[in-house]
């Protein structure tokens, strides 16, 4: 999969055959940021200046931006799962958290 990304955010693109365009959102966010553009170097620049554009419209009206992701996730697990991820993060010496991360980064670059 390939992403475009600009400072910290993240583009979803759908190709519009309709309308000839490249459309694209600011992903992970609420707040609904679209832009477009007819070709790639067009779309990218568009995203560029919706980003830019959604930070200083949030620093105007004296509000923080959404982030994409705070870096926190919760996850409900069955506990004979639970109990099996903390044995194998212990035997290799990782805490649970840093076990869960680094599997979900192996499998994510896979």
């Amino acid at each position: 999969m390939n992403v475009m990304n600009y400072q910290g955010y993240a583009a979803r693109i759908d190709y519009s055959d309709e309308d000839g365009l490249f459309v694209g959102h600011i992903a992970g966010i609420k707040d609904v940021v679209g832009f477009h553009g007819e070709s790639v170097s067009e779309l990218r620049a568009a995203f560029k200046e919706a980003v830019t554009d959604y930070l200083e419209t949030c620093a105007k009206l004296g509000r923080a931006p959404q982030k994409p992701y705070s870096g926190h996730l919760s996850l409900r697990l069955p506990p004979a799962l639970h109990a099996t991820v903390a044995v194998k993060a212990q035997l290799a010496h990782k805490s649970i958290n840093q076990w869960v991360s680094d599997l979900l980064d192996r499998e994510v670059r896979a």
